[in-house]
């Protein structure tokens, strides 16, 4: 058995290097080679593996059980991904990934959706064996990664090897307590406000002010438009895909069901010794999601990776009623957490990033954007 050692970095999130050290302990096992770039300054991409198994239902296999028995109560076909396939919307997949784990006995993992994967409305979430929640990977854990991929508004065409997910490894308390986030607000300027709401991270409000004559301030999603192969950027056209929106009086109604893309009113900032998150829904400030992808990297907005501050693009879904956008209103919150070393790369111009410097922006696939 892999022998498992306690992780020798300070508590906090696992920067770039300290991923490279886990892929050569075997702490991260590859089913084929790493790609270029597949390293983020404080994550790692997951690759979609060789099949795709269209299921009934969404499930967790919950203690004791893995993914793979629980599989065979739900499944209803499957088929290769290795020359390409299309997933349909309104579906679920199980998808085995590239990448499994045997984790150190003081390292936890978190996953979440790419930033383009969730411009996409393709909702996409990790399970592990055992567990009883998404997206969560115990610390100690030993084994295989599933992904759970439903498109939600575009078929997508994917293929062995393609990245929806990334994933997060965590050491010891690494919150911010509420002292230290004024401290660093006022050290960085995270948000180009002047008085941040800083409860429980920071607060997030979306600009519904309108740029230009048409005063649009997002986009929605049409409906029965074609495939989106997820390899192929800037190869579609906007308006086949997507209806601009503008808001009357600063307010917006969203329909339920309906997918859109807003940005946030501030421009935000992550400091490179960071990463943050965006909280994607919270009952408080209404019945919507505002964020499916929430990772964001360190250097994200920093001036000295070419971001200056960057808008948080919202990924926005109101559920059951239809709901009042105004304004400034509170959307979400950005938890700012530590990495327990700077990395050595960051988001930007290290990466090429697709979303630096960006405002209002649709997904890489679309031309202009």
């Amino acid at each position: 058995m892999l022998d498992r050692p306690a992780m020798t970095n300070a508590p906090g999130i696992a920067p770039s290097q300290v991923i490279r050290k886990l892929i050569s302990s075997g702490a991260i096992s590859l089913g084929e080679p790493l790609l270029d770039r597949q390293i983020q300054p404080a994550s790692l991409d997951l690759r979609l593996g060789r099949k795709a198994y269209r299921v009934r239902a969404s499930f967790l296999p919950g203690p004791g059980q893995t993914v793979r028995e629980r599989l065979n109560q739900v499944l209803m076909h499957e088929f290769s991904l290795e020359n390409g396939a299309v997933l349909e919307t309104g579906c679920v997949y199980l998808i085995p990934l590239l990448e499994g784990l045997a984790l150190p006995k003081d390292l936890l993992a978190a996953t979440n959706p790419k930033s383009s994967t969730g411009r996409l409305d393709v909702f996409t979430r990790v399970i592990a064996d055992g567990v009883r929640g998404f997206d969560t990977v115990p610390a100690g854990y030993a084994g295989a990664l599933w992904a759970e991929v439903s498109p939600r508004t575009f078929p997508v065409l994917v293929r062995t090897g393609s990245r929806l997910s990334q994933i997060r490894f965590r050491k010891g308390a690494i919150g911010l307590t509420g002292d230290e986030m004024k401290a660093l607000q006022a050290k960085e300027r995270l948000v180009d406000t002047d008085q941040p709401d800083l409860r429980d991270g920071i607060s997030v409000t979306v600009d519904l002010s309108g740029s230009g004559r048409s005063k649009r301030v997002g986009y929605r999603a049409k409906r029965h438009a074609a495939v989106i192969d997820v390899e192929k950027v800037g190869g579609y056209e906007v308006d086949d895909f997507w209806e601009p929106v503008s808001a009357r009086d600063g307010k917006l109604i969203l329909d339920p069901g309906e997918f859109y893309i807003l940005a946030s009113r501030e421009a935000v900032h992550v400091p490179p010794d960071y990463a943050a998150e965006m909280v994607p829904f919270d009952p408080l400030v209404g019945e919507f999601r505002v964020h499916y992808a929430g990772f964001f990297d360190p250097g994200f907005g920093h001036a000295q990776s070419g971001g200056k501050g960057s808008r948080a693009v919202l990924e926005v879904r109101s559920h059951e009623v239809p709901f009042i956008l105004e304004h400034g209103q509170t959307v979400g919150r950005l938890v700012y957490e530590k990495l327990s070393a700077r990395p050595d790369m960051l988001y930007g111009q290290d990466l090429g990033s697709n979303y630096q410097a960006q405002g209002l922006k649709l997904s890489k696939h679309f031309k202009g954007s």
